[in-house]
């Protein structure tokens, strides 16, 4: 499996600290996160940053997913990604916003990239954890992937392991461990 370069995911980090507006911020976490996911087996960026037609919805980042044998093949062929490099947990309110997304856009799964994780507790399901809960509910299933876990990844095999834990603590549990 191919490797992912320590040097450069700090070096994505590093810039987002030091961007002086949010919009730099989020674009470097975003240039991180396509980095890491290009190397995957399969596992191409479609489209970044597209508004929907109405102007009333962004989608961050779609890939594209050939469902390599080596990569994502437990998952659709479009994998929508959702990137919040904030200083605080995201709140309920924006992981809503991210499920709304994937409902209007008949998507059973997406990724949240929360660089200091959610709000609420996963052992009480409270806050942001609630909406993950009632999506799963729904249909769909939505994994949070946090700084702390990308500064670990040395390899793409440990990324498909990392979402393929994700999704079974998910199933299991009926919310997320983080």
């Amino acid at each position: 499996m191919p490797e992912i370069s320590q040097d450069i995911i700090k070096n994505y980090f590093e810039a987002g600290q030091q961007a002086k507006t949010t919009v730099e911020k989020g674009r470097a976490l975003e240039d991180l996160v396509c980095y890491i996911f290009e190397q995957v087996p399969g596992v191409s960026t479609g489209k970044r940053n597209k508004l929907n037609t109405f102007g009333s919805e962004e989608i961050d980042i779609a890939f594209w997913n050939r469902m390599d044998a080596n990569g994502f093949y437990f998952l659709q062929n479009i994998i929508l990604v959702e990137c919040k490099n904030w200083s605080q947990p995201v709140g309920s309110e924006e992981v809503n916003w991210f499920d709304s997304k994937l409902k209007r856009r008949g998507q059973t799964f997406g990724i949240l990239i929360a660089a200091n994780g959610i709000t609420g507790n996963s052992q009480k399901i409270e806050a942001a954890h609630e909406i993950i809960r009632v999506a799963l509910s729904e249909g769909r299933q939505l994994v949070v992937i946090t700084q702390a876990e990308i500064e670990t990844l040395v390899s793409t095999e440990q990324l498909v392991q990392l979402i393929q834990e994700k999704l079974c603590e998910l199933v299991v549990s009926g919310t997320l461990f983080l």
